[in-house]
């Protein structure tokens, strides 16, 4: 029997279904979105472990991006293919019933058969809470950091309008590669909300820890520790050090993502 061709296998490929599914998870009791080899405990693998069952094959889901332990997200897309086909609607259904409740399946569709979460993602926006005041915060602390104190958030705008644009983040980052650390943030809103901070950040793409360390350092601009004009010495791939410092996972919520 003649093996496949590469044309072959890509045909078969692009008529098998694809779909797009818009997740919302709280992140706290997970090690992040990504599978890992005898973790049971990941969103990727709550996921893949579900859709295998229903659909009776093995299903791999590619997300947009991979979120890290703890961290949370109102609008997570994925993205999956299977030889079976079922109905949206019924696959929604389910998803809705057998995942645990801290996995909510807001939405479930046909995608045209090149999306792809992750590489068709034009732009994502991450947000970043904190709450700034001695007030009690029983109900949210799972939800943001809390971290009292007076911030300038002139002096933080000032330092953000600095981080906007395509600049090498490598300072910004926990990442240890040869690959580009360029990326391009085009835009950083902060907004003070009642008794907490809310740090937007929107961009093409994020490194490892990026949102979480630009985060600390806008902190410390708010607190006096650092000027907002210090920010731009971290756009050249400066050293790691040169940064502030990396704020807790639980404040960060990936928000959206972006597609042409």
């Amino acid at each position: 029997m003649t093996a496949p061709t590469g044309r072959a296998l890509r045909a078969n490929a692009k008529a098998m279904p694809n779909y797009k599914l818009i997740l919302q998870y709280d992140g706290s009791r997970y090690r992040g979105w990504q599978r890992l080899s005898g973790v049971e405990m990941t969103i990727q693998g709550k996921l893949e472990t579900l859709l295998s069952r229903v659909f009776q094959e093995p299903v791999e889901v590619q997300g947009s991006g991979r979120t890290d332990a703890g961290v949370h997200a109102l609008g997570q897309v994925a993205s999956f293919r299977t030889v079976r086909n079922l109905a949206p609607e019924e696959l929604l259904a389910a998803l809705r019933q057998y995942l645990p409740e801290d996995i909510g399946a807001v939405s479930l569709a046909y995608a045209p058969p090149r999306f792809h979460a992750r590489l068709s993602a034009a732009e994502k926006r991450y947000r970043y809470r904190v709450w700034v005041t001695e007030a009690p915060c029983v109900f949210q602390r799972r939800y943001l950091y809390v971290l009292p104190g007076d911030y300038s958030l002139p002096a933080m705008e000032a330092a953000a309008r600095l981080l906007e644009g395509s600049h090498d983040f490598r300072a910004c980052s926990a990442v240890k590669t040869d690959k580009s650390t360029v990326r391009t943030l085009s835009r950083v809103e902060i907004r003070r909300v009642g008794d907490e901070l809310d740090f937007d950040f929107s961009a093409d793409g994020f490194l490892h820890h990026m949102v979480r360390i630009l985060t600390g350092t806008l902190l410390e601009v708010g607190r006096g520790n650092r000027t907002p004009e210090s920010v731009a010495e971290l756009l050249a791939g400066g050293p790691r050090s040169a940064a502030g410092f990396t704020v807790p996972a639980k404040g960060l919520c990936l928000m959206e993502v972006r597609y042409e």
